[in-house]
């Protein structure tokens, strides 16, 4: 895989740290801003709520610009809106800069997507797709755990310092090993933006996004309340919130890893077999919920499935929108974060019903059965194993 793939990972894994490290950090901000945890919540939300809107409109004014531009542009913006939050002593000016913050990062991975399926030949997207998202994987493993100690050592605000300062290192790697000027792909053939927004007329593409929007809102409804499920219905304390952080994310690496390997070829076995898992995963998860080991192992594996899902999902929709080659990797972006702005509000939802902090646990496990049920249309779209149009 070229250099400049590992680079834009560097970027991804800074970003990646900011969109989950909240799942750590609910509490502490809940209690200092003043807010229930609830609606300290709707932070996840509003960042996938800004990823979800910016990644269209941000490709759209950027498909005009070197890409080596606007991905440092980007990156710039997304580490200032995190400097901000780390200052406020106001829910709304944080809420905002989380809007922001998305908007900086959805402009970033739209490009960064549709440059990596550049980088590499036709074939080997869903590889080169997998290196981008390692940086989320790696963020989830390290930097999301790490940034949970740091809220727990310093306070939230030392964690939105550190994503800050994340962002430099990988600006520099931009400026270093991205192009200068326009790639020649950019500055000729290129189809004109109406013809690529009409690329979201087409069926097949409309019914993965679809699929990638509803594991995706699985994985963040339970992701985001996992801190409560840790500490209240496990019983432990607040340090094995960082220890169940780690195994989610170690789980999401190997399910990046294996969506890597399979998504280009095999799409439909991932489907075909990890999605019942993932089915049954999340109830058992809530069932389980109050067993520590069975905790563990289950976060784990709920992590590989959801992210070999969520990945190979992602990479058939940059096949599927092939003809859209500066937005392509928009509409996977706002696929994805559209399940991730839904989640956590329909998580929320459940918390003050019966199943308290199980709630969430149990909103996946539905909203994965109603992927299951797309799923079939679309394999019967993509016929067995093939799949490629």
């Amino acid at each position: 895989m070229p250099l400049p793939l590992y680079l834009l990972a560097l970027a991804v894994f800074a970003m990646g740290t900011s969109e989950f490290m909240l799942a750590g950090l609910l509490p502490d901000i809940a209690s200092d801003l003043d807010v229930t945890v609830g609606t300290a919540g709707t932070l996840t939300s509003a960042f996938a709520v800004g990823m979800m809107v910016g990644a269209p409109l941000m490709a759209a004014l950027a498909r005009d610009w070197p890409r080596r531009s606007s991905l440092l542009w980007f990156v710039l913006v997304f580490a200032a809106a995190h400097a901000v939050g780390a200052l406020t002593t106001s829910y709304p000016v944080l809420f905002a800069t989380r809007v922001v913050a998305a908007l900086a990062n959805a402009g970033f991975l739209a490009v960064a997507l549709t440059a990596a399926a550049t980088l590499v030949p036709p074939d080997r997207k869903g590889r080169a797709l997998a290196v981008l998202l390692s940086g989320t994987t790696v963020a989830t493993i390290a930097g999301v755990p790490g940034g949970s100690v740091l809220g727990t050592l310093l306070g939230w605000r030392a964690t939105f310092w550190a994503v800050a300062a994340l962002c430099l290192p990988a600006a520099l790697g931009i400026l270093k090993g991205i192009p200068a000027g326009r790639d020649e792909d950019e500055a000729t053939g290129r189809p004109a933006l109406r013809a690529e927004l009409a690329q979201l007329t087409r069926r097949r593409l409309i019914l993965v996004m679809l699929l990638g929007a509803l594991v995706n809102a699985a994985t963040f409804a339970s992701f985001t309340f996992l801190a409560p499920v840790v500490t209240e219905s496990a019983g432990l304390g607040e340090w094995w919130i960082s220890v169940a952080l780690v195994l989610f994310g170690a789980g999401s690496f190997v399910g990046v890893t294996v969506a890597g390997r399979l998504s280009d070829r095999r799409p439909g076995s991932v489907i075909a077999v990890g999605g019942p898992l993932l089915l049954i995963g999340w109830p058992a998860l809530a069932l389980l919920a109050d067993e520590p080991v069975a905790l563990f192992i289950l976060v784990f594996v709920q992590g590989v499935l959801s992210f070999a899902l969520g990945g190979t999902l992602i990479t058939r929709v940059l096949y599927e929108a092939a003809g859209a080659p500066t937005m392509a990797g928009s509409y996977a972006t706002a696929a994805l974060n559209v399940g991730a702005a839904l989640g956590p509000v329909i998580a929320a939802a459940t918390l003050d019903t019966e199943a308290g902090n199980l709630g969430p646990l149990w909103a996946s496990g539905l909203l994965v059965a109603v992927a299951l049920l797309m799923a079939a249309v679309v394999a019967g779209s993509y016929g067995s194993d093939g799949g490629k149009s």
